[in-house]
């Protein structure tokens, strides 16, 4: 059984920086995909950024490139997501999630993933 526990969101003016951690209890035998994304209320679910484990590759969305950072802890098995120069439309849910694969370019795909964690908020007032 694998659990994925979010932790690092609030509150934030514009411009300003959160970094969400993602713990993960549990083992994920082989490579992964490990993913970040976000609801917004009224909104879809999108991907914000991915990593597949087998090569360490990263997907960002348009929308975040060059401000989020996604990264992973091999020893502490978590992953991160650095949010920099954070915007009001950055205002949403944030879900961690994982799944075995070896698919790596389904990363990106909320439709593949396996376990998700509960959420962390994040708000960004201007």
């Amino acid at each position: 059984q694998v659990q994925l526990v979010e932790s690092g969101g609030g509150s934030v003016q514009a411009g300003g920086s959160l970094r969400l951690s993602c713990a993960v209890y549990g083992n994920i035998y082989g490579s992964s995909c490990m993913g970040w994304f976000r609801q917004a209320p009224g909104k879809e679910r999108e991907a914000v950024a991915s990593i597949y484990t087998g090569d360490g590759s990263t997907y960002y969305a348009d929308s975040v490139k060059g401000r989020f950072t996604i990264s992973r802890d091999n020893a502490e098995i978590t992953l991160y997501l650095q949010m920099n120069s954070l915007k009001p439309d950055d205002t949403a849910m944030y879900y961690c999630a994982a799944t075995p694969t070896f698919i790596r370019h389904t990363c990106p795909r909320g439709s593949v993933y396996r376990y998700w964690g509960q959420g962390t908020q994040v708000t960004v007032s201007s």
